[in-house]
């Protein structure tokens, strides 16, 4: 039976979805499972081994290109439709996908109104299914395609099944541009976000801090830099640092290569923490205005930090406290550097042993 999942993105809601392919897997090996998806994440989606085929959708390059939007549309609909889907599973929970679902002119699953993100479009499925908005994005997923492709829910700990892709990659030689970075140990930091949520980036006064311990242990600190207000981040970061470096904008691909090589790392909430915690990296990730709760994985290997601020997690964008007029988000720098170097020494300890 061919089924279709869409899931067109964030990077995190879509790594978040891997544990659930994994268990489906297992449990319905009669399934051949093709997956929508933004294009920009596709490559994510072809490394898991369950994932028949990929189909990379920009959506929100539509966004852009309106006019091109019909011919676009029509052409989805025409693959999708050759493919002939016995079913559809929709587990994005929004109008565009829940739209989208419906051109491949097969059943539709999805989540009913008290579990969709957007209620309305539980109205577009011919079935709906319950999930408690209690338990974390990747629980929620699990049960989602347990009760929609009727299986018992795995009690088995979430399985992103990336880890063989990591050892194929940390035993490829890097581009001779990247060798400079790996020639050392080093950790990886994550230390921007969406502009849109700048409340979650960590201050850079704290980054300093970490850098300096790290160099106090020969350890490099490797940063990031994908456009031009993370550079200028980083350099500021850099400053007195000569164990910090800046990352030349990469693919999402090489950046996994680069990322695979990391003794540990140290994230915000963000799509590129994700995408390290599913390779199998020790990481400490760091949450002040959204809740740890939502992500947190039990595993030796991961350390969340929710701020201790009084006000988080309050869950928005921007901060209303007056401090945030002048740059200061308190609840992030109420996480003290050294409780988060404390956190991620005591990994750098364990991997060694």
């Amino acid at each position: 039976m061919n089924l279709l999942l869409l899931r067109l993105s964030s990077l995190g809601d879509v790594l978040h979805t891997l544990p659930a392919i994994s268990d489906l897997a297992i449990h319905r090996p009669d399934l051949q499972v093709d997956w929508l998806v933004e294009s920009a994440f596709a490559p994510i989606v072809a490394w898991h081994p369950a994932v028949h085929k990929a189909i990379p959708f920009s959506l929100r390059g539509l966004k852009k290109k309106p006019l091109a939007a019909p011919h676009s549309l029509h052409h989805l609909r025409k693959e999708l439709r050759a493919s002939r889907y016995d079913m559809v599973l929709d587990a994005q929970g929004l109008y565009k996908s829940a739209l989208l679902a419906r051109l491949a002119g097969a059943p539709v699953m999805g989540l009913d109104t008290q579990s969709a993100r957007e209620p309305g479009a539980s109205r577009l499925y011919q079935r709906q299914f319950s999930v408690s908005w209690s338990s974390s994005a990747i629980a929620r997923n699990r049960q989602f395609f347990a009760l929609a492709l009727q299986y018992a829910l795995p009690s088995t700990s979430p399985d992103f099944a990336l880890a063989c892709r990591r050892s194929q990659w940390q035993e490829q030689a890097l581009d001779d541009a990247l060798q400079p970075f790996v020639c050392k140990p080093f950790v990886i930091g994550f230390h921007a976000t969406s502009a849109a949520w700048k409340t979650k980036e960590w201050p850079e006064a704290h980054w300093k801090v970490i850098a300096s311990r790290l160099a106090e242990q020969g350890w490099n600190l490797l940063l990031p830099a994908a456009d031009e207000r993370e550079r200028q981040r980083v350099g500021r970061i850099q400053s007195g640092a000569d164990n910090v470096l800046a990352l030349p904008q990469l693919s999402l691909e090489f950046l996994a290569k680069v990322m695979s090589r990391a003794q540990a790392f140290v994230g915000m909430d963000t799509g590129l923490s994700y995408l390290a915690t599913a390779l199998g990296l020790n990481g400490v990730t760091l949450y002040g205005p959204t809740s740890a709760d939502r992500f947190f994985i039990k595993s030796s290997q991961q350390i969340s930090l929710q701020s201790p601020q009084s006000c988080a997690p309050c869950g928005k964008s921007r901060c209303p406290l007056p401090e945030a007029q002048n740059g200061r988000i308190l609840c992030q720098e109420a996480l003290e550097p050294e409780r988060v170097w404390l956190a991620l020494s005591s990994l750098l300890e364990s991997s060694a042993a």
